[in-house]
């Protein structure tokens, strides 16, 4: 396989290769395993405690306001890592550094915006 197209035929033919050997173990597992249901199998798993009540419950709006804010926080230490290492090379020193206090500075402005909203009051 030679040629600009070539490149592009050996990586379909690994992913197709890829394809087939996960079809093929989740096949055979499916072929060899146990099939045995019963009513306490199928029936509904609540942590150990048996199911009671309807199956719609209604959840507080303000857990999926900190899991956002966690969201948040995790994807400003995923882009602080990279700029530490990126700080420490020669000729990124100042640039970088404006750069990474213009981003916190963001962070600061959404965190502050939503304390002053009472969005972080747990009660």
């Amino acid at each position: 396989m030679s040629g600009y197209f070539g490149s592009y035929g050996l990586v379909l033919a690994l992913l197709a290769i890829g394809v087939l050997i996960v079809a093929g173990a989740l096949s055979i597992s499916r072929l060899l395993r146990p099939h045995r249901p019963t009513p306490e199998k199928l029936m509904t798993y609540e942590c150990g405690v048996d199911p009671v009540g309807g199956d719609w419950a209604q959840s507080q709006i303000r857990y999926y306001v900190f899991t956002y804010l966690y969201v948040v926080f995790a994807v400003d230490a995923v882009f602080l890592f990279p700029w530490a290492t990126v700080f420490a090379a020669p000729g990124f020193g100042m640039a970088t550094l404006v750069e990474m206090l213009v981003f916190l500075g963001f962070i600061a402005l959404g965190i502050l915006y939503a304390w002053r909203k009472r969005v972080l009051a747990w009660t």
